[in-house]
């Protein structure tokens, strides 16, 4: 099996279970527990996300000027800082880090 036939396969996958979500009662959907964990997988998959771009590197850890920037991004987040201010503040420290060499 080639990896094109591989990716199409998973396509067809994930557009029929996408599907399926359509057949789901909306009383079923409307549960707390149901709702619940809806919102705890979108914020855990979000996180994910953050982490791999964050750190990886292929098979390795990549340890550069990207991970004490979302680290100072997350903390200008938990003190309710606003957007775009986070934004500037993480870029302006990964400039500085990768301008000093470290990354």
């Amino acid at each position: 099996m080639t990896i094109w036939q591989i990716i199409l396969l998973a396509s067809i996958a994930v557009l029929a279970i996408k599907l399926l979500g359509y057949l789901v009662p909306p009383r079923v959907l409307q549960a707390p527990r149901a709702a619940r964990t809806a919102e705890l997988t979108t914020v855990a998959l979000l996180s994910a996300l953050i982490v791999v771009q964050t750190l990886g590197a292929g098979q390795a850890l990549s340890l550069d000027a990207r991970l004490p920037a979302v680290v100072v991004a997350a903390v200008l987040f938990a003190l309710k800082v606003p957007f775009i201010v986070v934004i500037i503040a993480a870029a302006v420290i990964a400039a500085v880090l990768r301008m000093s060499g470290w990354g």
